[in-house]
């Protein structure tokens, strides 16, 4: 057996062998893409100076309370004067119009008395200039690096950048297999002795969010012929997953099955529970491979380990590993065995600071433990029972 950390070095080796193609899409379309070409501007933004406030422009190169101008134009944000304000002459202007040539400060209209066609500024007076300049934000030599995930502020930036279509990867596909005589889909007619499939939805949504596009084969039942027929169709996909079938047990057949159809294996099994029974490999023509276990729990948090990193990997993302934080613990936990556990835990800010308590029942069953949970406590192989306050590291689901 492996670790986890040298395991999800395997997984990313394999998945950065997949070269992934880009698209151009709207920007409308482009939410959680990963853009993979830099975005540059076409203009500066503002594109002119603008005024920040509502209030007057006013050609004074200083001014101080007392002092008054004649209002001769006006300016609102669409709709620029074309004139120049001369010595002692102010525009009326609104938040975002452009700046009259001449001007060199907005005055705040509540630090202003108007009496017709003058204004005369009052001992509030701020102070200025309250103009933002032409390219404050960004001027026209502004790029947006890649690669990086396009979220709200992303998107914005670049419609301001007038960029109305992002270069991004393509989606990875990723096909799923449940396999198992046992498994009837939701919906269905389950026998006395089957289950209802349910961790292929997980694997899916959890693809989905990380940016791949996921299709949840049929489910294989217990024989070489239908597996094998089954895992060939998946060959469509950028990344192949299988779930369940992973073990030894006879009716276990994943892995004879990815042999005989030319699965290299980078391992099998890491020292970890839940996921023990983990398979990783390549097939001949350099498709990544991930056989996660049977076990909805098992197969979720392998997913969150494993499998969400290889997407992020094949969009070319950096730093595609979750992130570990520090809690400490709320309640006290026992000793460790032999293989890093990965226990499903409650994560709430306390007094103290972030405090963690892992659930009693760690059942690789449990679905509603899991539910519940929106962090996973990582004990290390071998480590002794810790008692409440310890520090403790913890990876927010």
């Amino acid at each position: 057996m492996i670790t986890v950390a040298e395991a999800q070095a395997r997984c990313l080796a394999l998945a950065a062998e997949v070269s992934l193609p880009s698209e151009q899409v709207p920007l409308a379309d482009a939410a959680g893409r990963v853009l993979s070409a830099p975005a540059r501007a076409t203009r500066a933004q503002p594109p002119f100076s603008a005024s920040a406030m509502d209030g007057y422009a006013v050609a004074a190169t200083s001014v101080a309370p007392g002092d008054s101008f004649e209002v001769v134009a006006e300016a609102a944000a669409g709709h620029a004067w074309g004139g120049a304000l001369k010595p002692g002459q102010a525009a009326r202007i609104f938040t975002g119009a452009p700046v009259p040539e001449g001007a060199h400060q907005v005055v705040i209209q509540e630090d202003v008395s108007r009496d017709g066609d003058r204004i005369t500024l009052l001992p509030s007076l701020g102070n200025g200039p309250n103009i933002r300049p032409l390219g404050a934000d960004f001027g026209m030599d502004h790029s947006l690096t890649a690669p990086r995930r396009l979220g709200p502020a992303e998107l914005a930036l670049l419609a301001a950048m007038n960029v109305p279509e992002a270069t991004v990867r393509m989606r990875p596909k990723v096909a799923l297999l449940a396999t198992g005589d046992e498994l009837v889909m939701p919906g269905g007619n389950p026998g006395p002795d089957q289950i209802i499939a349910s961790n292929v939805f997980a694997l899916k949504a959890m693809i989905e969010a990380a940016g791949g596009e996921a299709t949840i084969m049929p489910i294989a039942p217990d024989r070489e012929d239908a597996l094998q027929a089954i895992m060939e169709d998946m060959r469509f996909a950028d990344l192949a997953v299988t779930i369940g079938g992973a073990s030894v047990g006879d009716h276990d057949l994943v892995a004879k099955v990815g042999a005989r159809l030319g699965l290299e294996q980078s391992f099998y099994k890491i020292a970890m529970r839940p996921g023990k029974p983990l398979i990783a490999g390549q097939f001949g023509e350099g498709r990544p491979y991930l056989g996660l276990p049977g076990n909805p729990v098992s197969a979720i948090v392998c997913g969150y380990l494993f499998l969400v990193p290889m997407i992020r990997q094949m969009l070319g993302e950096s730093d595609v590993l979750p992130a570990p934080l520090t809690a400490r613990l709320a309640a006290p936990v026992g000793a460790n065995g032999p293989r890093a556990h990965y226990m499903r835990a409650r994560m709430h800010e306390g007094t103290n600071g972030r405090e963690v308590t892992a659930f009693d029942r760690q059942d690789s069953s449990l679905l509603t433990v899991l539910s519940e949970a929106n962090c996973l406590l990582i004990r290390p192989a071998g480590d002794a029972a810790q008692p409440a306050g310890a520090a403790v590291t913890v990876l927010p689901t």
